[in-house]
């Protein structure tokens, strides 16, 4: 599950995002205050951490925005210690509050008390992945798109799922082959270049030709 942390000072937000993925959570460091609503919505995180205090727009202003769109929980870091700070933050539509300095393993309790509480489905393994009107069925390899669905290889699979997780972000040929095989030294590189053809075939046979993008010497996206 995706983190969010919106802090300005970047040796907490550093320390904050090697914190939450030590607990197996994904970091989404926010680092442009001028557009945390465009980051929010472009990362789809399932909570944020939020400074009260940041350049330009306060976290309050900011949960407000993304209140007008997201019921994610929000949860507030501070130094400010007044009651008043904690029933803004409240107000505004915030779900929790911590003072800085924190033990960080008060910070985890709470974020997974609030997921827990949040996604009633949290421990229900993910049977499927869906972007764009594509499916894909973890449980059979299944491929389906507009009616239609086809049958992925092993490797196949393998290769539309870890492009499906990173969705926008570049994978290198060399992360790919990892995760097909152990150790890609040994697998000759146009293993994968057969393997992608066959799987562009299969998505061009459901009607999504376009689905995967190359980039030339650096890997491949799904946009």
């Amino acid at each position: 599950m995706k983190i969010m942390i919106v802090e300005d000072e970047p040796t907490i937000r550093k320390l904050l995002g090697e914190t939450v993925e030590k607990w197996g959570f994904e970091a989404v460091l926010c680092e442009d205050f001028n557009r945390v609503q465009d980051i929010f919505l472009r990362s789809e995180p399932h909570l944020v951490l939020m400074d009260i205090n940041l350049p330009v727009f306060d976290g309050y202003y900011w949960c407000g925005r993304i209140r007008e769109m997201s019921n994610v929980p929000i949860v507030f870091l501070s130094s400010r210690d007044s009651p008043m700070d904690m029933v803004m933050a409240m107000n505004m539509g915030g779900d929790d509050y911590i003072q800085k300095p924190f033990y960080d393993d008060v910070l985890i309790a709470k974020i997974k008390a609030l997921l827990r509480r949040t996604y009633s489905y949290a421990e229900t393994p993910v049977n499927a992945v869906e972007y764009e009107g594509v499916l894909l069925n973890l449980n059979d390899r299944m491929l389906v798109s507009g009616g239609r669905s086809i049958e992925l290889t092993r490797n196949e699979f393998l290769i539309l799922h870890l492009l499906m997780q990173q969705i926008g972000r570049i994978v290198s040929r060399e992360k790919i082959m990892r995760c097909l095989w152990e150790d890609e030294s040994f697998v000759d590189d146009n293993t994968l270049t057969v393997n992608m053809t066959r799987l562009r075939k299969k998505l061009a046979d459901i009607g999504r030709n376009h689905f995967i993008t190359t980039i030339k010497g650096e890997g491949y996206f799904i946009k």
